[in-house]
């Protein structure tokens, strides 16, 4: 049935549009239909443009089986359930349910919105014009997804305040209960035939079977990875514990709501309020500059930071013998108390660096803290749930092989594949693409490195009249960067973290000309086709930082097992992520293009081959003159 669904006069060819039959896409679909029919695991790497969601969509609509499909990104989860499978659902006919499923925190929570109101009232609410047009918004949604509430900022403080948490739902307790999002959401997933979630959501279910989409799993018997190169580093944040600093203000926010509205007699409850609030302000002062990521066990040898903690563990204290003496007056307070509790748990855990097998970090944004505690494999965890769950399991990214090898990937999931094997993109790179490490290049961290890259490859990106992304391993080179490129050139350059990604993407299509110069979330998930994006350029082999926490405690434990650390671990990652960056340059067949990565390793380390057989077969060169004609004869055809 599979080759007759892809034939060239099958019911694809003829209900969609454009549609053309294409040999590893056809493969890739029947391997995905034997996985499910034998309840095996399958782990394809299938190269961009084979077509991969068609590839597992058919089957997954054709099986009969309960199937649940997760990506790795929201917006590819969206694509997913709102263009590619309403396409597929009525090519073949299908006439079971679907639905999409998001995490919690993407559903607008009406008893929180009515507490934001309420405290609006008071004047203490510094959004109120967004939050006038939310109550109008929820008033006429169906389905609550803040995605779909055109007046709120993607990036708006006002989300945290009217979504819930694992840790502020009031459950089946809310006045609320019958008409939250959430509920509603779930129960169309348990009654649907084939639901998208995505990873995130996936792992906090298997980690904490958190109620209602809990009940999902058990029910499904087809499990559907897309971008499951993503999921060994999400299973580990899901598999480990946090306590962040945005729990501590929110739980502090909640106890006000409740004292102002509810309580209003017990003053200490204000206090504990502020009292938390500072605790965890306090904190994150010690901690230093933002955008760090640390060893948490070293950072508790500082006397400063072990009293902030002291006192924050004080405070908490504190705050659940007050809400203990509020209980039963008020749902929230008693929600909060619980809260509390957990978060006490939570900060003494985070604190008991004896136990092994954990790496122990933190991590620090502009206005708040993360601790953690991560598991160094994940591989254990993973593979005890797929022998609970049994079933077909289906792995697929366009990025999972170093080297023609899988082992990097199944092994940190823990995974026995019946069948992995990978397909090559379609795409004639030949012809369409070529591939530059310059000669002259400075060397990696080298001082004024980026002053050097600016001045060598400003009269590539001018004589391609911008179209470019500059792909770098580092904030501060993103900053370096850019300031040099806006001296030097006469053209858009715009930077990650002038304005949220998706404004950033919009606006770097509208110029036409632009340079885009970003890091970690523009090296994957970003589809430019055609001339708009002609030239990929990366600043060096994207090896994670020596000093991160995490990979330092990996590599400790790939010793441990008597491994090679670079070998095993770091290579491996950076050849998976130089991958997904080189990947964003050739997205369509009629697209032509220029890489060039600014690292001399790839050619004078005997790693370096490595890296290079791990890409597509892409014609190469080291002269930047080269380049400068390739895209000028690009530019030339698209005419």
């Amino acid at each position: 049935m599979i080759d007759e669904y892809f034939s060239p006069d099958g019911v694809l060819a003829t209900a969609i549009d454009g549609f053309a039959p294409r040999e590893p896409q056809r493969i890739m679909s029947r391997a995905v239909s034997t996985a499910i029919e034998t309840q095996t695991q399958l782990v394809v790497e299938a190269g961009t443009g084979t077509g991969k969601t068609f590839a597992y969509l058919v089957p997954a609509l054709t099986c009969g089986k309960k199937v649940i499909i997760s990506t790795g990104s929201k917006a590819l989860q969206e694509q997913l359930y709102h263009r590619d499978l309403p396409l597929m659902a009525k090519a073949l006919e299908f006439s079971g349910i679907t639905a999409l499923l998001k995490g919690r925190s993407n559903y607008l929570c009406p008893e929180r919105l009515a507490n934001q109101i309420d405290e609006s009232h008071l004047g203490e609410n510094l959004n109120f014009t967004e939050l006038v047009g939310v109550r109008q918004w929820a008033s006429a949604t169906k389905s609550g997804d803040l995605s779909e509430c055109d007046v709120l900022k993607e990036d708006s403080p006002l989300i945290p305040m009217i979504t819930s948490t694992n840790d502020n739902c009031l459950g089946k307790d809310c006045p609320s209960f019958e008409e939250c999002y959430v509920v509603k959401a779930r129960r169309r997933a348990m009654e649907a035939d084939l639901v998208v979630v995505n990873h995130h959501l996936f792992l906090a279910d298997v980690a904490i079977k958190e109620t209602g989409f809990g009940e999902l799993i058990p029910e499904a018997e087809v499990f559907v990875f897309d971008e499951a190169h993503q999921l060994p580093d999400i299973a580990s944040q899901y598999f480990g514990q946090s306590l962040t600093s945005r729990q501590l203000t929110e739980l502090a926010k909640d106890i006000m709501i409740g004292y102002r509205t509810e309580v209003r007699d017990m003053k200490q409850l204000q206090k504990v309020s502020d009292r938390l609030g500072q605790a965890a302000m306090d904190l994150r002062l010690i901690l230093g500059d933002g955008g760090f990521r640390g060893n948490w066990r070293d950072a508790l040898q500082s006397a400063p930071i072990a009293r902030e903690v002291e006192r924050l563990s004080d405070a908490l204290a504190l705050t659940y013998d007050v809400l203990k003496l509020a209980l039963g007056r008020s749902q929230l307070i008693d929600t909060a108390f619980e809260r509390t509790a957990i978060i006490k748990g939570r900060l003494e855990r985070v604190c008991d660096t004896s136990v092994t097998g954990y790496s122990y970090w933190y991590d620090t944004t502009p206005r708040h803290f993360g601790l953690h505690i991560t598991p160094l494999s994940v591989a254990e965890r993973f593979h005890q749930q797929i022998e609970e769950q049994k079933g077909a399991w289906i792995f697929t990214s366009a990025t999972l092989a170093v080297d023609d090898d899988f082992g990097h990937f199944a092994n940190r999931l823990g995974l026995k594949p019946a069948e992995q094997f990978s397909l090559p993109s379609p795409f004639d790179y030949q012809s369409q693409a070529l591939l530059c490490v310059p000669r002259f290049l400075p060397e990696p961290n080298s001082f004024g490195l980026a002053d050097k890259l600016v001045d060598m490859l400003a009269p590539v990106i001018e004589d391609n009249d911008g179209r470019c992304f500059f792909l770098c391993t580092s904030h501060q080179m993103v900053r370096d960067l850019a300031a040099g490129f806006r001296e030097k050139l006469d053209l858009p350059i715009l930077a990650q973290g002038d304005l949220p990604k998706q404004q950033l993407l919009s606006q770097y299509l509208e110029e036409g000309n632009a340079v885009l110069v970003a890091t970690g979330a523009f090296w994957e998930g970003v589809d430019v086709r055609g001339q708009a994006l002609s030239c990929v350029i990366i600043d060096k082999l994207p090896f994670t930082a020596p000093d991160d926490p995490l990979l330092k405690a990996r590599i400790e434990d790939c010793r441990l097992q008597g491994g090679d650390p670079f070998a095993h671990v770091q290579i491996p990652d950076a050849v998976i992520t130089l991958k997904q960056g080189v990947g964003r340059l050739i997205r369509d067949n009629s697209d032509r293009g220029a890489l060039v990565i600014c690292d001399n390793r790839l050619v004078t380390r005997p790693y370096g081959a490595v890296f290079l057989r791990s890409l597509p077969d892409i014609p190469r060169t080291r002269s930047l003159s080269d380049v400068r004609q390739f895209l000028l004869d690009a530019g030339a055809s698209s005419i």
